[in-house]
């Protein structure tokens, strides 16, 4: 059941629960189907809400709102950085991340050991893990692809099928929500399509810094919609809803983002123009269809995910495939693939994959799609690391207990400070899984509090975590895509710097991010959805 224009305005969409509702809670009491996901979830995320009293405490001069200290100097040296210098630099940011995590120590009390211990704490979270080995797989897969002349056939197809320069934005951005949705990772799918797509579309006259937008604002609605997304998972989980009936709810959010966001590709796409690329006509020219062959690589990874396999099952099933039509139709050499470079000719220099050079190294596309991704990692764990210390210090604690108590205090209000504190601490922590196992306890706080349906807090957590984790210059999922463009083989180094686009300028036209972002403070303003503990319980799922 949910909201009706019709319906009694105090009861269903004004600031107070239905008479008679439970004061909390409700959801567990169906057989708890989800539990053993909520304990994996739990395991391998930032404990922020769990904690006992045997795990370590840091205490700070100036209470817990110091422990904010290495996050907060860390947001405003990448603004510095990347807002006011323009410099998007993933290994400038990763100094900002190292000079804030050593500012907050000197406001420990005490030994500092226990700040110490914690870094290592937050490096070694399986939220971070995850996120960096969906990069190192995806990056080798998208890499692959290209040297198998992948891009090549995007423009060949795209000549064929008349998809101009105005209209690539916005198909862009529909077939990346759809290998988003279909894999499971936004950040994945970014990977392939910034390695791909990307440099397809720049070379046929799309503006760049729309192009890449346009690719985040698919990720963001794979990430939000995908049953097999994380973000997914981890907000059904942590609040008590069955994963097919929370993408089953949030789809009416995630098209009414959508439609508009297509919209505004169209035009905007029409509206700016695109780079001017030296050797592009000619590029366009010898292009041929040859390299589409590696969709069905595309396919494999896509149906392998959607089969139930792991990501990383899938992606190495999707590599197998790509280097074998590579090889079996000629599309690249085995160096091209992987070479083992040395300065003198020797018994090993005979096979495919050694050769004579000036400078002794190891290269190819399996080297350089994961290699390509070191700096962004180690940021990755700086930053995870910088989470927990505000976790151990009480500052995640004390913003919670400041919302709820003094800002949450009714219906509507509580929804708006779900949206609104998703969006802050994605701001701090910017690996969106991340951010979100954080907030999740205290989502599921206030909307238990005020009677809010699971599903409907599993949407909130979803959709703002999904959203501004493609949005922030320093959040990782835009942060993966620039850095396949700067990396030591990546798009600059091989088209030129019009295929860089710095991180803060692409901030105003991911569309369907701000737009979902919108729809969920409408809908917090208005009721629209808004569903309480007795509409609804876990395994009584409306499909309408």
């Amino acid at each position: 059941m949910t909201d009706e224009s019709d319906g009694n305005p105090i009861e269903r969409t004004g600031d107070e629960p239905p008479d008679g509702a439970p004061p909390g809670g409700g959801q567990r009491d169906r057989g708890d189907p989800g539990a053993s996901d909520r304990e994996l979830a739990a395991d391998g995320g930032l404990s922020a809400g769990a904690e006992t009293d045997s795990e370590p405490r840091i205490a700070f001069y100036g209470g817990k709102w110091a422990s904010t200290i290495p996050l907060a100097f860390f947001i405003l040296w990448a603004i510095f950085q990347s807002g006011v210098l323009g410099i998007g630099d993933t290994n400038g940011l990763v100094i900002g991340a190292l000079v804030g995590t050593i500012l907050g120590m000197f406001f420990a009390r005490g030994d500092w050991k226990t700040y110490a211990d914690t870094i290592f704490e937050g490096m070694t979270q399986r939220v971070a893990a995850t996120a960096i080995v969906a990069w190192l797989w995806a990056g080798m897969f998208a890499d692959t692809l290209q040297v198998g002349g992948f891009v090549e056939g995007l423009i060949f197809a795209a000549d064929a099928l008349n998809v101009g320069a105005a209209t690539f934005p916005a198909a862009a951005f529909v077939l990346c929500g759809l290998l988003a949705t279909g894999i499971g990772t936004g950040y994945g799918a970014t990977i392939a399509f910034v390695t791909l797509f990307f440099p397809a579309g720049v070379l046929i006259g799309a503006n760049p810094v729309l192009l890449f937008a346009a690719i985040l604002s698919g990720a963001v609605f794979g990430d939000n919609l995908a049953p097999v997304s994380d973000t997914t998972i981890v907000s059904a989980v942590t609040q008590d809803a069955d994963i097919g009936g929370v993408v089953a709810s949030r789809f009416k959010y995630a098209i009414a983002a959508a439609i508009p966001a297509f919209v505004a590709y169209l035009i905007m796409g029409s509206m700016l123009s695109g780079a001017s690329l030296e050797g592009s006509a000619a590029l366009r020219e010898t292009a041929t269809a040859l390299g589409l062959v590696h969709l069905l690589s595309m396919g494999v990874v896509i149906a392998t995910a959607i089969a139930g396999r792991h990501i990383v099952e899938a992606i190495s099933w999707g590599l197998v495939v790509a280097v074998a039509f590579n090889l079996v139709f000629g599309l690249s050499s085995v160096s091209d693939i992987l070479v083992f470079t040395v300065t003198e000719a020797g018994a090993f220099t005979s096979l495919p994959f050694v050769a004579v050079g000036e400078t002794a190294s190891v290269g190819g596309s399996l080297y350089s799609g994961a290699t390509g991704f070191f700096p962004l990692i180690v940021l990755t764990l700086l930053i995870v690391s910088m989470a927990q210390i505000m976790i151990r210090g009480g500052g995640f604690a004390a913003i919670q207990e400041f919302l709820l108590n003094s800002v949450a205090t009714n219906v509507r209000r509580a929804e708006l400070t779900m949206v609104l504190g998703t969006a802050t601490i994605n701001g701090m922590i910017t690996i969106n899984t991340a951010a979100e196992i954080a907030i999740a306890p205290y989502i599921a706080r206030i909307g238990e509090k005020f009677n809010i349906n699971g599903y409907r807090r599993a949407n909130i957590l979803d959709a703002n975590t999904s959203a501004l984790g493609y949005i922030f210059p320093w959040a990782g999922g835009v942060l993966v895509g620039y850095q396949v463009m700067v990396g030591p083989e990546g798009l600059g180094a091989e088209y030129g710097p019009e295929m860089v686009v710095n991180p803060i300028d692409v901030v105003p036209y991911v569309f369907h991010g701000w737009f979902l972002v919108i729809v969920f403070l409408i809908a917090a303003v208005t009721g629209f959805g808004r569903e309480y503990i007795p509409d609804r319980t876990s395994e009584e799922v409306s499909r309408a």
